[in-house]
């Protein structure tokens, strides 16, 4: 089965959902025109990044009722897409979160689990902390979606592939941050490798959708890319301006790959499972 994967890589205009709602319908149109089947926007693309006192004013709820959430739902009806936003909850709580539509409907939501604290971010401040890792059914096969600092720490990842993910979506808004020698950023480097040595390690498709532009003295990279089952790229590499990209993948690389290297068959989770609670319980 062969999919057309499009990624938004877009510039979100911070704190205005009427702009960056206007420039998710535009998107979605030309992936539509261009037979893209699924397609990503990064990290908090309804917002922009830095929202900070902004949040309860951006924050919308994803139900029918919301009248931006809607919108989205219904063009969902037309192509399967994910998209980041704030999200309300009903006890008043806010998430960053990335919503998974499709055929009109809302058919997952992942509420970003690890909140960095260090150096330029400060999310911790505003958002609540999800607490759940789901892999999820779609028409494509079983997904499962994480958001940027998710995806550095190895446990969000292999709980996915334990349960059943062979695509892996990743959400980010990654700011650039030094350089390596040949004049290539520290930040995409360290990004592109760890996106690279998942794909293959779990032997999955790894289909990561970041994010460029400028806020508050921070610049982002883009660099949006897709790694195949074998650890390869099939795209990367376009850095700081907003695109469209498209790439097709074929879901039966990942029943290749694995014929070849076994990997998920030979895993022990239970082995793993045991040697947490003894180090958990461990005095």
């Amino acid at each position: 089965m062969r999919v057309n994967i499009g990624l938004a890589q877009i510039y979100p205009k911070i704190g205005s959902i009427s702009a960056n709602l206007e420039k998710h319908l535009d998107y979605l149109e030309r992936a539509i025109e261009a037979k893209v089947d699924l397609l990503l926007f990064p990290e908090m693309s309804l917002t922009g990044y830095q929202v900070q006192d902004l949040v309860p004013e951006v924050a919308i709820s994803a139900t029918e009722d919301d009248p931006v959430f809607a919108q989205l739902l219904k063009i969902s009806e037309r192509i399967d897409f994910t998209f980041g936003f704030v999200q309300l909850d009903k006890r008043n709580r806010y998430y960053t979160s990335q919503a998974y539509l499709s055929g009109g409907k809302c058919v997952h939501i992942h509420q970003k689990i690890y909140l960095p604290t260090y150096t330029m971010f400060d999310e911790g401040r505003y958002f609540d902390q999800g607490e759940q890792i789901r892999a999820f059914d779609t028409r494509f096969g079983r997904v499962g979606m994480l958001i940027c600092e998710d995806f550095w720490h190895m446990s969000p990842p292999y709980l996915l592939w334990l349960d059943g993910a062979d695509l892996l979506l990743l959400h980010s808004a990654s700011p650039s941050r030094g350089l390596n020698a040949g004049d290539q950023l520290a930040s995409s480097r360290w990004v592109e490798l760890v996106n690279q040595a998942y794909a293959s390690i779990f032997t999955n498709y790894v289909i990561h959708c970041n994010r460029v532009g400028y806020e508050d003295g921070k610049n982002f990279w883009g660099g949006s890319s897709i790694a195949d089952p074998d650890g390869e790229f099939l795209l990367s590499g376009t850095y700081f301006d907003e695109a469209l990209l498209v790439q097709t993948i074929d879901l039966g690389q990942i029943n290749r790959t694995r014929g070849r290297l076994p990997l998920l068959r030979d895993e022990r989770p239970e082995l793993v499972l045991k040697e947490l609670m003894r180090i958990q319980n461990k005095d």
